[in-house]
Order: C-alpha cells, then structure tokens, then sequence
C-alpha cells in the first residue's frame, strides 16, 4: 500500500507574481506570505493549503480553448452567486472568454496572466 500523500501547494508560473497574489488574494480573502517576493510570492490559510506564483523569464500564456499554448492546470472556486462572483472578477482584472462550455453549472475565466480557473455553484 502507498503512503497517502497531501496536496500543500499549488505554484503557478506568471510574469509578475506579487501582481498574481495580489489578485488571487482579493478573489478570496487568503493571506500573503510573509516571504512573499518579486521573484516567488504565496497565499496561505493557515496548514489547509498554499497557492503559489513564480516568475518565469520570456513567460507565455494559455490560449484558453485553444490548444496552441494549452492551459496545463487550472483552478476551480465554489461560490454562492456566480453572478456576484462574476462582477467581482472582472473587476479585479479576470476575463471571462466567449467560450462557456459550462453552460449554467461553471463559468471560466482567466486571470490577468491568462490562467484558465473556473467558478461552480458551492
């Protein structure tokens, strides 16, 4: 039998990583890492969980359907309005692209270094 392994970290590669915390922090309320730098910056809640972002040099986008430059993750967040959540998003700098293959269950979209993450009714 294999040890069972626990997810602590999910690290995301961007351009401007405090610019992505400071998104991903006012879409949810974690908290940023007191280490948090220009370079490697994190969100935390406590021991459930650390979101990070890192620079990467020449760094290029998902094309979000399209496949080109393909997505490779993406997040998912449950939240009780989606329309609530929607103007939130946009107002912090998401996109939400034409393509909503969702229909009324999720809505995608894309943060400002154009990761796809997607919003479900919780």
């Amino acid at each position: 039998m294999l040890a069972q392994m626990k997810l602590t970290a999910i690290t995301l590669d961007c351009p401007d990583p405090l610019a992505l915390a400071a998104f991903y922090q006012q879409a949810t309320g974690l908290e940023l890492h007191e280490k948090s730098t220009s370079d490697f910056a994190g969100l935390t809640r406590g021991d459930e969980y650390f979101i990070g972002f890192q620079r990467v040099d020449d760094y290029h986008a998902p094309h979000w359907p399209d496949q080109t430059m393909p997505q490779q993750v993406h997040l998912d967040f449950a939240v009780d309005d989606l329309d609530e959540a929607e103007d939130l998003l946009l107002e912090l700098g998401a996109v939400k692209p034409k393509y909503q293959p969702g229909g009324d269950r999720w809505r995608v979209f894309t943060d400002p270094a154009g990761h796809p993450f997607c919003l479900t009714r919780g």
